[in-house]
């Protein structure tokens, strides 16, 4: 069982053996989804196994889930620094940057700005706002996002003072660089805008205290470095604007209690923002992942060890000829982007799964590869990662090596 005081390399076979899906290949690709621990996958196994053979209209299980919901606001509270009446509980980070998008009281004609190189989870609601209200959605050059001053001056020179929102990440999904959130919000915040941050690919994989950030909102997701399950995640909002946002946006219903003459009276918390219902071993999960995370595993052992392997990685494929470093590695998190000269970025992908079984992502609209380091990966199979690297940079698709193959022997031969 893993524990936070184990000594490094005990720690990490713990780690590890606590995560079945990491013994599956070389497990590169926590940015789309993180490898579930086994402790979690038994809890909501536990949950479902409640809702077959008692029910769900219970009202024991109701309590049950409502604690459990209270774990899961306590434990994302945790995680951003922030207070636990500040955390709504949503369904995905899309879900949530829909709902911050939509908080504005917009106006045909407004201005909404982002950048370049947003995930359509942050561009999705902009888009609707620009089709349905009339909205101009304006975008920031930031780049790769590793020039703060170039950032800075693409958003000083497009927040007006008529500008309604800026939505930015704080880790770019596709580059992997940092972004200068809190400048970007003290900027926001000086001409009136509201800000709104994806923190997709930041919450689980780098230390947060986000209300220091100075953001109005910043939406994270269960599945990615939180290994959490699908269907749920969190949305952390401003006390700043906890009353003066808006509630509605197409297809989303707040809950609302009631006074003792009937009129609605939305509850003074980030509550009013929650999703309206969840899967409920979806909400155990997320308690019993980040719980797991935080104290037996350790967050600051995660959160060092991760960055530290990230960066290794990041120097040992930019020192390959023929290999492409997209990712600022002076302003990294744990998302690592490259290209390999002569090879569509599919085609190695395709060889370097089969070859060393590494599970990854292609990013096709800049046509290359991405890898999430985790602190659960090994030093020796990113080394073997990167030695396959270098094999494909060494040829090209047509004058690669074969793969040896593996003779199938026949039926009864001993």
């Amino acid at each position: 069982m893993v524990s936070a005081f184990l000594p490094d390399d005990a720690k990490l076979v713990a780690l590890r053996d606590g995560l079945p899906a990491v013994g599956a290949g070389i497990y590169l690709n926590t940015g789309t989804a993180g490898p579930l621990p086994a402790e979690t996958a038994a809890a909501m196994a536990e949950m479902a196994d409640w809702e077959l053979r008692t029910g769900r209209a219970h009202l024991g299980f109701f309590d049950e889930v409502l604690a459990r919901i209270d774990e899961v606001r306590a434990g994302v509270a945790a995680i951003l620094a922030a207070d636990v009446d500040q955390v709504a509980l949503t369904t995905s980070t899309s879900h949530g940057m829909g709902i911050a998008t939509w908080a504005a009281d917009w106006r045909t004609g407004d201005r909404a700005v982002t950048t370049t190189g947003e995930h359509a989870g942050g561009l999705g609601p902009l888009y609707a706002l620009r089709d349905r209200l009339g909205v101009d959605v304006v975008f920031a050059d930031v780049g790769d996002g590793g020039d703060d001053e170039r950032t800075m001056a693409a958003f000083e020179a497009l927040v007006t003072p008529g500008t309604r929102l800026v939505s930015v990440s704080h880790v770019s999904w596709a580059t992997g660089a940092v972004l200068p959130v809190a400048r970007i919000a003290a900027l926001a915040r000086s001409r009136g805008a509201l800000i709104v941050v994806d923190g997709a690919q930041s919450a689980g994989a780098i230390p947060l205290d986000v209300p220091a950030l100075g953001a109005d909102f910043y939406a994270i997701p269960s599945q990615k470095w939180l290994l959490g399950p699908e269907g749920v995640a969190a949305l952390w909002v401003s006390p700043d604007v906890m009353d003066r946002a808006r509630l509605t946006m197409p297809g989303y219903l707040a809950y609302e209690s009631h006074d003792s003459r009937g009129e609605a009276n939305l509850w003074p918390t980030a509550r009013r923002f929650d999703a309206a219902n969840w899967y409920k071993p979806s909400i155990v999960g997320f308690a019993r992942s980040i719980g797991w995370l935080g104290m037996y595993v350790g967050l600051e052992w995660v959160h060092e060890r991760a960055a530290r392997l990230a960066r290794a990685t990041a120097d040992r494929l930019a020192g390959i000829p023929g290999v492409e470093l997209i990712t600022p590695r002076h302003q990294m998190a744990t998302l690592v982007s490259f290209r390999i000269a002569g090879w569509p970025a599919q085609a190695a992908l395709d060889e370097l799964s089969a070859r060393v079984f590494a599970i990854a992502r292609t990013l096709p609209a800049i046509d290359a590869l991405r890898i999430s380091v985790g602190c659960f990966n090994s030093e020796e199979e990113l080394e073997r990662f990167a030695v396959a690297v270098e094999q494909l940079a060494a040829h090209t698709p047509e004058s690669l090596p074969p793969r040896r193959a593996v003779e199938i022997l026949g039926e009864g031969t001993r």
